[in-house]
């Protein structure tokens, strides 16, 4: 399937003075690839290896970033008589649409300009290109299939620390829990949809609050609860938790190493 990657937000919760901090989000780093590199190896890793990426800010470095693609960075290679064999490829067999949708669009805009791009595919793939999951990508697409619903949002439990207070009306606090403990789930950023979505998505519309919830009004959106690992990369912290994460070999989003 093709799959439709969300690239061209500003991120101004992941810049920073470090290093880099001006780049788009996708293309903060974690280990010695890009955050969107990650995703797309996720989709690969399961034969889905024609993307789309709908381009905004920072537009300039994600292409140079595919332009200039060195796969000596990230595979073993042997160096010979001054040529490069090169033992594994990451994006050989990949094709790679790179798709400016305007500055400042929305995501449901974004995907609507990309539409031409899907062909006659009736199903594709979307993602907003900065979370990383172990998710079992085939179950969620089997899923989908066999509900013939219009589309489907993998959720997943909140993973911030808040507690929620319950206050009586005399003031008294009855309980303190902590919110991932609650029987919330919340989006997890990994979408399969029909192009039936287009019908729901107006003229800078939203891809969640326009299509998605129009679906489910209607019955036609159907969500796949996760509960194994999953990241959002919003923030600095979380970036570099990732990294770190990555440094200390912990990385479960990388099914392509196993």
């Amino acid at each position: 399937m093709k799959v439709v990657l969300f690239c061209g937000g500003r991120g101004t919760r992941m810049r920073s003075d470090l290093p880099g901090g001006e780049l788009p989000k996708p293309m903060q780093l974690v280990g010695p690839r890009p955050l969107v590199w990650h995703v797309m190896r996720y989709y690969a890793h399961f034969g889905h290896t024609e993307f789309i990426l709908c381009l905004g800010y920072g537009a300039q470095h994600i292409k140079d970033f595919f332009l200039t693609y060195q796969e000596t960075v990230s595979n073993d290679f042997v160096l010979r008589d001054g040529n490069v064999e090169l033992l594994s490829t990451d994006i050989s067999d990949w094709r790679v649409s790179l798709i400016d949708t305007g500055l400042d669009s929305s995501i449901g805009e974004r995907l609507r300009r990309v539409r031409p791009y899907l062909g006659e595919d009736e199903v594709f793939l979307a993602n907003y290109a900065d979370v990383l999951t172990d998710a079992p990508l085939p179950d969620i697409i089997a899923r989908f299939t066999a509900s013939g619903a219009g589309a489907s949002m993998m959720v997943v439990p909140p993973t911030n620390t808040f507690h929620v207070v319950d206050v009586g009306e005399s003031g008294l606090v009855g309980a303190i829990t902590p919110v991932a403990e609650l029987p919330l789930w919340v989006n997890g950023g990994f979408f399969v949809l029909r192009q039936e979505v287009f019908e729901h998505i107006p003229e800078n519309g939203d891809l969640v609050a326009d299509g998605c919830a129009e679906l489910a009004k209607r019955g036609r959106l159907m969500a796949y609860p996760h509960r194994g690992y999953w990241r959002p990369s919003d923030t600095v912290n979380q970036r570099l938790e990732l990294d770190q994460a990555w440094a200390r070999g912990e990385r479960p989003w990388a099914l392509w190493e196993s």
